[in-house]
């Protein structure tokens, strides 16, 4: 068997991401060795966002370096992932679209409205924080089911 037989289409890669699954980001400390994190993500309009503190490492390396990549896994017993590589744009204005794009993240992973505003009220005492915006430049997905 050839790797290209579990090559995923575009429309079943867009179809993965748009379940609410975890993502681990990848960002380059300054040493250039990479930082791992799980993050929750929108994907949308040929673009994936998420949401980070401002005060967070991930935050400083990413205006630092904008190179980020970024796993989808489907877990067990799923045998899928899309991979995601291309540049972050990070970005803190206070404006209505961010607003709107950080609540539709944290929506999507909470089973009720009321389950998601109770966990935004519970984490607003974190800090401020800022959307990424991933540009992607290069995206693999495999379906080894």
């Amino acid at each position: 068997m050839t790797d290209t037989q579990f090559h995923m289409t575009q429309e079943q890669i867009e179809a993965f991401l748009a379940a609410p699954r975890h993502a681990v980001v990848s960002a380059l400390r300054r040493d250039g060795s990479p930082q791992l994190s799980p993050i929750w993500y929108l994907c949308e309009n040929d673009r994936l966002y998420f949401s980070i503190l401002v005060k967070s490492a991930k935050c400083r390396q990413l205006r630092r370096d904008p190179r980020i990549a970024l796993c989808v896994d489907g877990g067990h017993p799923d045998a899928r992932f899309v991979a995601i590589y291309g540049t972050a744009e990070v970005i803190e204005d206070e404006s209505p679209w961010r607003e709107d794009i950080e609540w539709r993240i944290l929506r999507r992973y909470h089973e009720t409205e009321e389950a998601a505003r109770r966990y935004q009220a519970e984490t607003a005492g974190e800090g401020p924080s800022a959307l990424v915006v991933v540009t992607p430049e290069r995206v693999v997905g495999r379906d080894y089911n």
